[in-house]
């Protein structure tokens, strides 16, 4: 634990024979407890070298899936014995079937500081009360991402989510200057703020920081310059993880817009092609799928986890703010990418189009129907409370997506109100055929 609480400061070259030391623990722990990669392995012995994991195969979510209904309630990559385990979540489910995650009194240690690593380089410290609004019900998001924030040394006031008229008050009465929610939710405030409050506006609350994860779309220009001009906040992705592996392990910085890797000393990073699984080497303007490998973890290791989520690397060099992490952007998730004509289609870049357009909520939808291969990008999108459809803006926005991404798009234009505000995660991608 020597490092942990300033390895995100140091260069990954300055901790390579501490990473080298905690892989050779961490295989031997793993080749040793647990049966999930016994059997994925099949008999092989995991390398010596950290740098030779390749050799290796990946696991993945699917994998893990079925290891938990055969063998309830943590499946056969508990690799702790059930009285090491401290606490148990859920998964969202936001991409299939929930999951259960154990964890022990050491894994909740290093998940929470490595998290509140990330909330600190957001800008969250001491002398600032922030409002907590993620779902504490078993939801790693809840509790965890709540003990994250306290690492900081801030004030936290652990709400949840529900209760949004309950919350204007509060922060109102308390004098509460940040929040940590889902991007979407403050959205969900506006609403209640002009229905319940109709003397006071957005900004009047004095949110002076935003804290956000859990959903995509705080990469689009847009919506965060939005945020800025409705609520007079500054909006930070401060939470970006995996949470079958840290709840929180990157965020974004005062000075830049990309996200900071902040867990070299206890997570290792690959990068692959996610249609080959060839690797690619984490470099300035290199694409791939990241793939993660606990380097400290008891009750459920992960060795070459494939996330899904594809990244660009944005730098490796230090930051002004001291960290010494690569920099990165999520383009999107392998699940939620549609292929039209050929050309991968992520919800993010659908989101900066569409929160381009005034008359738009902001809101939508990919929704499809049929199996593919798609020809065109079927997009639902919310108009605005108060504005109405001028008989062309289904036609000027395929037109932008057109010339945006290069796909043709079929948009369907729904009345304000139509999407529900969720406080949770919001699925922009919807498949209803089966």
């Amino acid at each position: 634990m020597s490092l942990i609480e300033q390895g995100h400061c140091i260069p990954i070259e300055d901790l390579a024979a501490h990473r080298q030391l905690a892989w050779e623990r961490q295989s031997a722990y793993v080749a040793r407890n647990s049966p999930f990669f016994q059997a994925l392995w099949d008999g092989r012995t995991p390398p010596k070298r950290l740098e030779d994991l390749p050799e290796l195969p990946f696991s993945d979510k699917a994998g893990l899936r079925l290891s938990q209904p055969a063998h309830p309630p943590f499946g056969t990559y508990l690799a702790a014995a059930p009285e090491k385990v401290s606490r148990l979540h859920r998964t969202s489910g936001t991409t299939g079937q929930a999951m259960n995650l154990a964890m022990s009194a050491r894994d909740c240690e290093i998940t929470e500081v490595v998290g509140g690593r990330a909330q600190a380089l957001a800008g969250l410290g001491p002398g600032t009360m922030v409002v907590h609004c993620l779902n504490y019900q078993m939801w790693m998001g809840g509790l965890t991402d709540h003990l994250t924030l306290e690492r900081t040394g801030a004030t936290v006031v652990p709400f949840g989510v529900g209760s949004t008229e309950l919350l204007v008050r509060t922060i109102l009465e308390t004098g509460i200057t940040a929040i940590s929610c889902t991007p979407s939710y403050p959205t969900v405030l506006e609403r209640v703020v002009a229905e319940k409050f109709p003397n006071l506006a957005p900004a009047d609350l004095g949110l002076k920081l935003g804290l956000f994860g859990g959903e995509p779309g705080l990469d689009d220009p847009a919506y965060r310059q939005r945020i800025r001009d409705i609520w007079g906040m500054e909006p930070r992705n401060a939470n970006y993880g995996v949470s079958d592996v840290f709840c929180n392990f990157a965020a974004q910085c005062e000075h830049e817009s990309d996200l900071h890797f902040v867990a070299h000393d206890v997570l290792h990073v690959e990068l692959i092609d996610p249609e080959s699984g060839a690797p690619k080497p984490i470099e300035s303007g290199v694409e791939g799928e990241l793939v993660l490998t606990h380097l400290d973890r008891e009750c459920q290791p992960l060795v070459r986890f494939r996330t899904g989520d594809i990244i660009s690397v944005q730098g490796t060099g230090p930051c002004a703010c001291g960290c010494a992490g690569f920099r990165f952007r999520v383009v999107g998730r392998s699940d939620d990418m549609v292929v039209v004509r050929g050309l991968n289609m992520f919800p993010t870049m659908v989101a900066a189009v569409v929160s381009g357009f005034a008359e738009l909520s902001g809101d939508y939808r990919i929704v499809l129907d049929t199996p593919p291969p798609y020809h065109t990008l079927p997009v639902r999108a919310e108009l605005a409370k108060g504005k109405a459809d001028d008989g062309t803006l289904a036609q000027r926005l395929e037109a932008t997506l057109k010339a945006r991404l290069g796909a043709t798009a079929t948009v369907t234009l729904v009345p304000a109100g139509t999407f529900p505000a969720t406080e949770g995660k919001t699925r922009r991608v919807i498949r209803t055929y089966t």
